[in-house]
Formats: structure tokens, C-alpha cells, sequence
């Protein structure tokens, strides 16, 4: 299907804006919203809402619940973000599109990686968080502002959260809250490392154990002691007999802590892992086995496996795959290729779906080297993807109908 003239001339125009999409790609790349950096975050949410203002959204932040205490970055007087929800719906029923992007990245606020380097020749360049997602947010706003400088009608809500590196935690009521008032959900994770689309998911879950021993001293009363550290090793080599990465599977511990001196038997050691698993029926066999590591009765050696799965796995259905379809059109119309891929990784694309929002989510930029210093973005899908998604929301907003002509 060809563009129409009106989708022509929203692509040209996004064209025209290479050069400061670039320069906005700086800005936001040079400002560290890394290490739950709180005015970093804060400052670049404040960018953002006031630009989305501007198309006439009107913005609400919603409260960041509570994380578990247990998991790593968990503890007690963190900052918590409250997650933006800029809306400009105009009263529609129909055709209501959510962009779900997040402000935090993993990359050392005070770190040497803080720079935007353009490579020789300008089409790649390295930076923190340029692809995941500092490249989505910018191409995403920019497309949006594209749309109402052409006079496109497009009904929308951008959300902003400060935590999907972490989990999701503080943000994920807030997003699934919003994902049950829309029809679409496009979410701005980098795109796979071959440009394809995510259409399937494995899920998430985080776990830890926490062992209790007794200690003692090891030249003195070592048979009174009970080690803590000799228990997790037996958790451990017990949890990796868990994986069958061949059904999907995956089960992975680090880091692990225990024993504070080698001359006395520890009396408290922790590991936390990661699990995924490709269905609801992996997950709770993922459940039952970790569950069964934990002990009764006061026992010492004593086993607590604390655990939570909150991104649920995202399958392929069938509204998910016509909305995977209905991008690859508009890509093939802009004479861009979009293959469709699965992926191990989870996103708040995962959280999305789960409310029940057909959700595709690796429509930021191309690039690699995520969570890395090695990060780098391909400078032309600055373009490239601003225009997929502009023409992708104004056909998504125009309802049942396959484009926005």
C-alpha cells in the first residue's frame, strides 16, 4: 500500500528534521538518567511533558508503588519515579494509541560513558542509552509533533516511566491502569540486532535465597556450626538443574554473597537469579521448584526463597501479529523492510499485553551494544523510524480503516 499525499508529506517533513533529531539525540543521551539518577530523570521527563503539552496533552503523574525490599536496588529510602501519563485522546472510542517509553537507563551517572560520539563517516555514533531508549523517546515525540504540524489527527497517550530497567516495579499498576483504556500499545525498546520487530516474548521473574546458619568458630567448635554458604552451594547446584533452555525454559543465579571471614563458619549467605520462561505453564513449574528449596520448622541450615514473576510471558496472538502487520505496511510503504522476530528479553511491552493491549515493542532505533559501553545507534533509523511511527499512529488512530487517508 502507497502513502497517501498527507502520510507523503508527514515523512518529508520528518525528513527536514535529521539534523535536529540528532541534536536532540545529544541532549537527552548527555543528561545520565542512569543509576535511578534522580534529577537526571526528572529534568528529562520535564523535556518531554512539556513538548507533549505543546500537541495539547494534558499530563498527570501517577505514584511509584512500593519494590520488594529483597531485590537488588530494593532498599528502603531509594527514589521512587512517578511514572508520566501525557493523554490527548480527543474523545474518541476508538483508535486510542498508547507509546509506552522510559526515562532510566543502566549506564553509571558518574561513569566515563557519558558522551555522544559520532563515528567517522556520521551514519553510527556511541553514547548511554542512545538505542535503549533515548533514540525511541526522541523520534517518538518528534513524530508526534510531525503529525500536528501536518494537520493529522492522531489519538494518543505517552507514557513516561523512570524504572523499566529495574523491573517495573514502582510503574507497572500505572501502565497496566492505562493499558485498559486503549487499543493499541506501542512500546520503544531498540529494535532486535537484524532491525526486526519483537512480536513474541518470554517472560520474567526475579528470585533470591536467603540462607540462615549458625556460626562458630573453625579451629574451636567447627562441628557446632552450621554454614550458610555450604547450604546455598547446595541451592545453587540444585536451582541449575532447573533450565531446559530447548522449551524455553532459563534459570540463572549472580550475584551471591555469604561469610564475612575464613575462620568463621558464616552464618547467613543470599544469592538472587533471574528466571524466564516462554509460557504461564514454565512459570509455575518455575514456582513449585524454587518453592520446594525452602525449609520449615526453624530448621538450621534454614532456606527462604523469596520470589516475584512480574512480566508475565508475551505470546504471539492473533491481534498482535495484525498489528505487527499493519507496521510492516506502513514500513514497506516508506520502502523500509521489517522482519518479525522472537526474543528472550522482556520490556513494559510484556506488562502491556498482560492487561490485555495488543502490543508491539521494538519500534525505537536500530542499533547494539545495549547495557554496554559499546552502545551504539544507527544515526539514519533516526529518521527512518521517526516516520514509521508517525504514519503507523495516524493509521492506528484513524480506526478500523488500514490507513490515514
Amino acid at each position: 500500500m502507497k502513502l497517501s499525499e498527507t502520510e507523503q508529506r508527514v515523512a518529508d517533513a520528518i525528513a527536514r528534521k535529521s539534523s535536529a533529531l540528532l541534536e536532540d539525540l545529544r541532549l537527552h543521551v548527555e543528561t545520565p538518567t542512569g543509576g535511578n539518577n534522580e534529577s537526571a530523570i526528572e529534568e528529562t521527563r520535564e523535556r518531554f511533558e512539556k513538548r507533549l503539552e505543546a500537541l495539547g496533552a494534558s499530563t498527570h503523574r501517577v505514584d511509584g508503588d512500593s519494590k520488594p525490599e529483597w531485590l537488588l536496588g530494593g532498599e528502603s529510602g531509594a527514589y521512587v519515579p512517578t511514572t508520566s501519563v501525557c493523554q490527548r485522546l480527543n474523545g474518541v472510542k476508538e483508535g486510542r494509541v498508547m507509546i509506552a517509553g522510559h526515562l532510566d537507563t543502566v549506564h553509571d551517572p558518574e561513569g566515563d560513558f557519558r558522551k555522544l560520539s559520532i563515528a567517522p563517516g556520521g551514519k553510527t555514533a556511541l553514547g548511554p542509552g542512545c538505542v535503549d531508549m533515548k533514540g525511541g523517546l526522541i523520534i517518538a515525540v518528534a513524530a508526534l509533533e510531525a503529525l500536528e504540524e501536518c494537520g493529522v489527527a492522531a489519538n494518543w497517550t505517552f507514557t513516561l516511566n523512570g524504572d523499566e530497567e529495574t523491573g517495573t516495579y514502582h510503574s507497572e499498576k500505572a501502565l497496566k491502569d492505562q493499558a485498559k483504556l486503549h487499543d493499541f500499545g506501542l512500546a520503544l525498546e531498540p529494535a532486535l540486532p537484524g532491525g526486526e520487530l519483537a512480536i513474541e516474548r518470554m517472560g520474567s521473574g526475579q528470585f533470591m535465597f536467603e540462607i540462615i546458619g549458625k556460626s562458630a568458630h573453625v579451629g574451636r567448635a567447627f562441628v557446632d556450626g552450621r554454614s550458610a554458604v555450604v547450604e546455598l552451594a547446595r541451592c545453587i547446584t540444585e536451582s541449575a538443574k532447573f533450565p531446559e533452555p530447548a522449551r524455553g525454559k532459563i534459570l540463572n543465579i549472580g550475584p551471591i554473597k555469604g561469610g564475612v571471614a575464613t575462620n568463621a563458619v558464616p552464618d547467613s549467605a543470599m544469592a538472587w537469579g533471574n528466571v524466564r520462561f516462554a509460557d504461564n505453564t514454565i512459570a509455575d513449574e518455575l514456582a513449585v521448584q524454587l518453592d520446594a528449596l525452602q525449609t520449615e520448622g526453624g530448621a538450621i541450615p534454614g532456606v527462604i526463597v523469596r520470589r516475584s514473576f512480574n512480566r508475565p510471558a508475551k505470546p504471539l496472538i492473533p491481534a498482535v501479529e495484525a498489528l505487527g502487520l499493519r507496521a510492516r505496511a506502513v514500513a514497506e510503504a516508506l520502502g523500509q523492510k521489517l522482519p518479525f522476530a522472537s526474543t528472550g528479553g522482556v520490556c513494559d511491552g510484556n506488562v502491556l499485553q498482560s492487561a490485555g493491549l495488543p502490543t508491539i515493542d521494538t519500534l525505537g532505533v536500530r542499533g547494539g551494544g545495549l547495557h554496554t559501553p559499546d552502545e551504539w545507534i544507527d544515526l539514519t533509523s533516526l529518521v527512518e523510524r521517526c516516520q514509521l511511527l508517525a504514519i503507523l499512529v495516524a493509521r492506528l488512530s484513524a480506526g478500523g480503516s488500514e490507513d490515514n487517508r
